[in-house]
């Protein structure tokens, strides 16, 4: 079980209260956990990654283990303690400096 913590207004989209728990197929992948997200969640299609490329939104940024997956292709294998659930996957809308 791999547990996701969302930013609130996309916890507040999908109606999740706390952290997304998900079940996710080995090789537990960033592009599997995204699949599973979106399908999970449909209206959380399009917020994160583009509807067409699946590319991520600019100012969303991905973390594991507290170490910035933003930009790791999604065939990256997560981290052993994400796969199990042993500490979650965060996904924030970044803070643009002004």
């Amino acid at each position: 079980m791999i547990r996701v913590v969302l930013p609130f207004h996309l916890r507040t989209l999908a109606r999740v209260d706390g952290e997304a728990e998900l079940e996710v197929k080995d090789p537990a992948t960033l592009g599997a956990l995204l699949d599973e997200l979106e399908a999970r969640y449909p209206a959380l299609r399009g917020t994160i990654r583009d509807h067409d490329t699946l590319k991520r939104r600019p100012f969303v940024r991905f973390f594991a283990c507290k170490e910035d997956w933003s930009f790791e292709p999604p065939e990256a294998q997560l981290p052993d303690k994400i796969a199990r659930g042993a500490e979650p996957f965060l996904i924030i809308g970044a803070i643009a400096g002004g």
